[in-house]
């Protein structure tokens, strides 16, 4: 017997193979729709990656080329030792020397219109603190020893930076010395260290040493100040500066018809440039500690009488801060000033802040430019003609301005012009780098502020 085979039905065949095409139409889309989404992803991962790598690379290169270019002219890298390199420009000649430290996280650059003034009657240095403009960061392994004391990014360590970089450049000495903000802090500091190498002290809005110990200005300076630095900083660092100032964003804070193309520029870089923004921040978060180190040290050991001091102050601190705020470091001022230094030549300059210098410069350069005359007519006047000249009102302003130092009676013997005398009050007149001596002193009474419009 045959066994039966079953025909299968004719229409399996088709029916399967209608069926494969139609499963096929529909997988196909789906994994075209998968390697879709896939390849958008990746394109959008690789453009966010070139986005957060390309421009700090680019931002680098460009800093690097500038800092070559920028170089201020006449400016000079000196070295100060321990592989450390700090920039310094002076202008102008003669003596006594000028030197201007600038404030908090700015550069030399902030001097310009002063310095520019200044120099026609005698030479003009600034420079910048360690890690800011031109001036080179400290290597960690390179020590002075002061850190152990002081810390990094403290006045205690830019004054002797300071230090270091006069005595490497060869400046004459005493010279005068002021400062802003910070710079003001530093320049007292420096001025009470080393008294002998300054004849006369300049503070600039000079913040007062208490001020941080008032919990609504720390809430301002660490709560909102601060983290605006810190802000600037990171995007330095990302190159995001560079391409906000390109757009126009970012606009340099000195500028204007009296501001060359090359400033400008240089303020530019020093916006992308995170090195710059980094010293910046650091200066600020050290701040409290910085008018700590003041404050002790000023009590540690005073001032010297023979070193005038003058303060400039403008209507407000900082017109960007809160009106209670600078109420607050008004007061504080006014009390620092009156318990520190009682016999300061106070000058209040109309529509002023902290930004001063060079936005309103013509005031301070032109205190600046007395004392140097002061100092450059006592220095030039002989002995047995000073005494003839007490009365000219240039001298009387010497007298009333520099510091005095009486010193006992003159006897006889000393007397060499003129008829002999009984024995009466030597007082001695600080010149630029010698003694005057005066016959009688001059009266005592207390300098009042005056106002000065810039």
């Amino acid at each position: 017997m045959r066994r039966r085979v079953e025909a299968r039905p004719a229409c399996s065949r088709p029916e399967a193979t209608k069926k494969d095409p139609e499963e096929k139409q529909h997988r196909q889309p789906e994994a075209t729709r998968g390697r879709t989404y896939s390849s958008v992803l990746l394109n959008f991962g690789k453009c966010v990656l070139l986005l957060i790598i390309i421009p700090p690379f680019l931002n680098y290169a460009s800093l690097q080329r500038e800092e070559q270019m920028l170089l201020p002219q006449g400016g000079q890298v000196v070295d100060v030792g321990l592989g450390q390199k700090m920039h310094l420009l002076c202008k102008g000649r003669g003596k006594p020397v000028v030197v201007l430290d600038a404030p908090a996280g700015m550069s030399s650059d902030t001097w310009l219109h002063v310095q520019e003034s200044v120099s026609s009657v005698t030479q003009v240095c600034t420079y910048d603190r360690v890690g800011l403009g031109f001036s080179k960061r400290a290597f960690p392994n390179e020590t002075t020893g002061t850190e152990k004391v002081w810390g990094l990014s403290t006045t205690g360590r830019m004054v002797d930076d300071l230090q270091r970089l006069l005595r490497a450049a060869n400046i004459s000495m005493p010279f005068i010395l002021a400062g802003s903000e910070l710079g003001a802090l530093n320049s007292r500091f420096y001025a009470h260290i080393h008294d002998v190498q300054v004849s006369d002290l300049v503070l600039i809005d000079p913040i007062p040493d208490e001020v941080f110990e008032e919990q609504q200005w720390n809430e301002y300076w660490y709560g909102k100040l601060l983290p605006s630095l810190h802000a600037q900083q990171l995007s330095a660092a990302a190159g995001l500066s560079r391409i906000l100032i390109i757009l126009g964003v970012l606009e340099p804070s000195i500028k204007g018809e009296n501001v060359s193309e090359e400033v400008v520029q240089r303020q530019k870089y020093l916006l992308s440039n995170p090195v710059h923004q980094s010293s910046a921040v650091d200066e600020h978060y050290f701040m409290n500690e910085s008018a700590a180190q003041v404050r002790d040290i000023t009590k540690f050991k005073p001032l010297s009488s023979m070193i005038s001091v003058s303060v400039l102050t403008g209507d407000l601190f900082d017109q960007q801060m809160p009106e209670h705020l600078n109420q607050m470091v008004a007061k504080l001022q006014t009390r620092f000033l009156k318990e520190s230094y009682p016999s300061a030549n106070h000058i209040h300059i109309k529509g002023a802040d902290r930004r001063m210098i060079y936005k309103k410069p013509s005031a301070i350069s032109q205190h600046l430019k007395r004392l140097v005359n002061q100092r450059q007519a006592s220095q030039q006047s002989p002995p047995g003609q000073l005494q003839e000249t007490l009365h000219s009102p240039f001298l009387l302003g010497i007298i009333h301005h520099s510091p005095l130092h009486c010193c006992g009676l003159l006897s006889t013997s000393r007397q060499t012009h003129g008829p002999q005398r009984t024995p009466e009050p030597v007082c001695l007149l600080w010149g630029a780098s010698r003694w005057e001596y005066l016959d009688s002193p001059p009266p005592q009474t207390p300098v009042q502020p005056h106002t000065l419009s810039s």
